[in-house]
């Protein structure tokens, strides 16, 4: 059974970075990745930068950093307003099934319909049933598959 919690979505701030590298630690380790520390210091740099299209929302729960979403706004050719990209959420595993990833969602569904960006888009794993499970609460899949050349 799952427990819904009070949950606050709000802009990252920069009070927020050790906590944001703790969850973005995890983050990484859920997906089994290794990135080079630049990496993670240029992320958070970019999502604290007014310069950089990469936002970060975080949620909290009893005033602790549970979750968080880094996203980017872009332009596109079928569309006349901005796309935002979803391109990172995870939650605490202690505050899974709690509506941290919903409240994320549902923040960045509001930001777009406030900001009048023309579509929110994501991708996840194949297998990640859980963040599947939330993700077609929303939308069925568009059926797109994804390809990925690296450099």
């Amino acid at each position: 059974m799952t427990e819904t919690t009070a949950v606050t979505v709000r802009a990252a701030r920069p009070e927020d970075e050790a906590r944001w590298r703790e969850l973005w630690a995890d983050y990484l380790s859920f997906y089994e990745l290794t990135l080079d520390p630049a990496i993670t210091n240029g992320t958070w740099t970019k999502a604290m930068s007014d310069r950089s299209a990469i936002f970060m929302r975080v949620a909290e729960v009893d005033g602790r950093v549970a979750g968080f979403s880094l996203s980017l706004t872009h332009e596109g050719t079928w569309i006349e307003n901005l796309d935002c990209y979803l391109e990172d959420l995870f939650v605490d595993a202690s505050a899974r099934g709690r509506g941290v990833g919903r409240a994320l969602l549902d923040d960045l569904v509001a930001l777009c319909r406030q900001n009048n960006w023309s579509r929110l888009y994501w991708h996840t794993a194949e297998d990640n049933r859980t963040a599947r499970k939330l993700y077609d609460s929303y939308v069925e899949t568009d059926g797109h598959i994804r390809y990925r050349i690296e450099f």
